[in-house]
């Protein structure tokens, strides 16, 4: 009689203790798989719009001297120039400028402040810059900054940033080739062959080093 009763609570019990573990692994997962979100949406994008000349790097995780590591959700190569892509998948209004160091999103009347993500990518820029120094001009890196479209801005947007699969016509207003495609070819060795392999461990060592980072400043 006791078995028949405390059977049925246990597994009740097991369930509910499933429950709240898994939404605790959620809650503490849950910014990176927003962020990843929003880089696969970019990526879609891209595979969606854009023709086969122009070749997608996703999640290129780099060696950088002051960091350690930087990590760029998206290098688009193409003919047309190279274009550094920086995802945020933010919700609700956005204020900032370009110049402001910090930007605000505003959600169901809570404030969180952000790095300016134009000057996020002008760092990656540089990175790649310096890695690709004896195959491209400077002027030939081109910094994307990529919103979905669940934001808002209540202040003008930048110049290189936009919402949505509106990037993609910026883009296309580069008509003018620029990179021969065995030039191409060599930088896009060149990338793959400094990246760091893509996994958990090296998503981890970045984060680390972003710590260790602003402990030091």
């Amino acid at each position: 009689m006791l078995n028949a009763i405390l059977g049925p609570l246990f597994s009740i019990l097991g369930w509910v203790v499933f429950v709240v573990i898994g939404l605790a692994i959620f809650k503490i997962f849950k910014p990176v798989l927003k962020g990843k979100l929003g880089e696969f949406a970019v990526s879609q994008h891209a595979k969606k719009y854009l023709t086969a000349e122009y070749i997608v790097l996703n999640n290129c995780t780099l060696p950088e001297v002051q960091l350690g590591t930087t990590q760029i959700d998206h290098i688009l190569l193409s003919p047309y120039g190279i274009f550094v892509i920086e995802t945020k998948n933010y919700k609700g209004w956005i204020f900032g400028s370009e110049r402001q160091k910090m930007w605000t999103q505003t959600l169901f009347k809570k404030s969180y402040k952000f790095q300016n993500p134009l000057h996020q990518n002008y760092k990656h820029q540089k990175v790649l810059q310096q890695l690709l120094v004896d195959l491209i001009a400077p002027e030939y890196l081109h910094s994307i900054v990529v919103f979905m479209p669940e934001c808002e801005f209540k202040t003008v947007m930048p110049m290189n940033v936009f919402k949505g699969k509106d990037w993609v016509n910026y883009v296309k207003a580069f008509k003018h080739e620029v990179i021969p495609a065995m030039k191409l070819k060599r930088i896009q060795q060149c990338i793959e062959k400094e990246m760091l392999e893509k996994s958990w461990k090296t998503d981890r060592l970045h984060v680390a080093n972003l710590k260790q980072h602003k402990n030091n400043r």
